[in-house]
């Protein structure tokens, strides 16, 4: 590869299953490095180990939490053996986290993810580093204004000061079919009150909208569904990381992922 190149050749080879440890050496997402590996080990012959260190919880990159709870469960729908555990956070820009995964082999199969379900629980937890506790206090106290949700739903997490310094705050809808997660990360010179109002805020356009997905698990569920060869979610409106991703599986798997706008709002992926 070269700057101003218009070509690009892949040549797959054999996929091998084990034992892998990836250390990032920094605050490097975990998440990215496993869907990068995830999807090829599953199509292998035998199991795999994964120990993945770096960043767990980081900007730009789906927290360990979203995988767990969002992503990985409609794998398993879709005949994924897989199991994750969160051995220790680490925050950006410090790192030193540390995910352990066990992926058993198996291709996914197609399936129809079009509806939630009823709404069973919602809740907010505001992790906490090396830093003041009164910052994980006002954004728990901005979000039960916002959305005047119970004590019991509303927790403040305090880990370890090695584990930071870090601060996020997850807000989490489950239903019966999908849980989405909403997260804020703290940033220096970014107040408590702004972080957590920009976190309600997107967690609320997606429960005034009727999608199963949202944005960020839409763009993640387009390969393993092109992977299966069919199957459908339906999802808020796409983004150009989703539109691009699935460009580029076009390219690759000759099958199309397209989108189709529904009457009130939401969006269609179905793949042909």
């Amino acid at each position: 590869m070269a700057v101003g190149a218009r070509e690009i050749t892949f040549r797959p080879g054999t996929v091998d299953a084990g034992e892998y440890r990836f250390a990032v050496g920094t605050a490097g997402s975990t998440g990215l490095v496993l869907q990068t590996v995830l999807m090829p080990l599953l199509l292998a012959n035998r199991p795999s180990r994964l120990v993945l260190e770096g960043g767990t919880h980081n900007m730009l990159a789906p927290p360990f939490d979203f995988i767990a709870k969002s992503f990985l469960p409609i794998l398993r729908r879709m005949g994924a053996r897989i199991e994750a555990r969160l051995a220790r956070h680490g925050f950006y820009p410090r790192g030193g986290g540390r995910i352990e995964v066990d992926v058993l082999p198996g291709a996914p199969s197609p399936i129809e993810c079009v509806g939630r379900g009823g709404l069973l629980s919602t809740s907010a937890t505001a992790y906490i580093a090396g830093l003041p506790l009164d910052i994980a206090e006002r954004e728990i106290a901005c979000v039960r204004k916002a959305f005047d949700w119970a004590d019991r739903s509303c927790a403040i997490r305090e880990l370890p000061e090695e584990q930071g310094p870090g601060n996020i705050l997850l807000l989490e809808a489950e239903y019966e079919h999908v849980t989405e997660i909403v997260s804020g990360f703290g940033q220096l010179g970014v107040p408590a009150e702004r972080l957590a109002k920009r976190a309600v805020g997107r967690l609320k356009g997606y429960l005034e909208s009727s999608a199963f997905a949202g944005p960020y698990l839409a763009d993640q569920l387009l390969l393993p569904f092109a992977l299966a060869g069919g199957g459908a979610f339906t999802t808020v409106k796409p983004s150009q990381h989703s539109l691009t991703a699935a460009k580029v599986i076009e390219r690759f798997l000759d099958r199309r992922c397209v989108f189709t706008q529904l009457p009130l709002g939401a969006h269609r992926m179905k793949v042909h």
